[in-house]
């Protein structure tokens, strides 16, 4: 499993009591795969995984594998405080036919450079699934530094890291460090939406993707531009999307795709309680945004 490309990360509709909707979780799969994205990141951050139980990963999984048929593979989420919970997580998912995992330093004590090293090897070699290493300080309070992928890396079946997004003056540094630590082969990818495309001109192989969760045509778009060389149409095309971009940074891309769901009638979920949907004033400003971008015809 060599993951590059743009990785789409669509929500994962579900009841007040976490019960997946799975015919809303089709009809979003359906999408992504018609819309040409390279692969899906089925219950990463904006999936809502921590929020759901063993259960209902698996029924996600099992919706959305069924929905894909092969035709776009499907990285699951297996992100959990406990490494054996994270390594029966990783076992379900190689079992429904995920083709890797994604592994965040889920915790509550703070861990050490050591213990993730432990538990994100444990996973991977027990579990015998590809895994892609998921750096997500905003929510995880854990950062991984280049010397931790770097001994990762050399994991048998640790395949790519997902690093959060970077200021675009730092992205170029941020990759070198990487790649003097890692293999050849080895992907290196980004989510951060509004400083993805920098990332994809500096070098990076992955786009981790939120919009292209819901929107995937004006994700495709951008990277199809910085793999024909055309540097300046990304730029274009990225700076389009920025009363987008906007709206994530203000209300978060997880409230904000929540809401373009329900706008554009793919399912009327909600987020997982404590988190609240947005108000009315917010989500008029969410249709606007989504309308004048012609979005809502996607």
């Amino acid at each position: 499993m060599h993951l590059t490309g743009l990785s789409a990360f669509p929500i994962t509709p579900a009841d007040a009591e976490g019960r997946v909707d799975g015919p809303a979780l089709r009809r979003l799969v359906a999408r992504l795969c018609e819309g040409g994205v390279d692969s899906i990141g089925l219950l990463g951050s904006t999936g809502s995984y921590p929020y759901l139980t063993r259960e209902e990963r698996r029924r996600a999984l099992e919706a959305a594998l069924d929905e894909a048929a092969g035709r776009v593979p499907v990285m699951a989420g297996i992100g959990a405080l406990r490494t054996d919970e994270a390594l029966r997580l990783a076992q379900d998912a190689r079992a429904a036919g995920a083709a890797a995992g994604l592994l965040a330093a889920v915790s509550y004590t703070p861990l050490t450079d050591d213990e993730v090293f432990a538990h994100v090897a444990t996973v991977a070699q027990e579990s015998g699934l590809p895994l892609c290493l998921y750096d997500n300080p905003s929510t995880t309070h854990f950062r991984f530094g280049p010397e931790l992928i770097g001994r990762l890396s050399r994991v048998p079946g640790i395949v790519a890291v997902k690093s959060p997004g970077q200021e675009p003056q730092a992205v170029a540094g941020h990759l070198a460090a990487l790649r003097a630590a890692v293999p050849p082969g080895f992907s290196l990818g980004y989510s951060g939406d509004w400083t993805a495309t920098e990332a994809l001109i500096a070098g990076a192989e992955a786009w981790y993707s939120v919009v292209a969760g819901m929107f995937p045509e004006a994700a495709v778009a951008i990277v199809r531009a910085v793999r024909r060389g055309d540097v300046a149409e990304a730029r274009r095309l990225d700076a389009r999307l920025e009363p987008l971009w906007a709206l994530f940074r203000q209300y978060s891309s997880l409230r904000v795709m929540y809401a373009c769901a329900d706008l554009l009638g793919l399912t009327q979920s909600v987020p997982p309680r404590p988190i609240l949907p947005l108000g009315d004033e917010a989500r008029g400003r969410v249709a606007e945004v989504i309308r004048a971008l012609e979005l809502d015809e996607a």
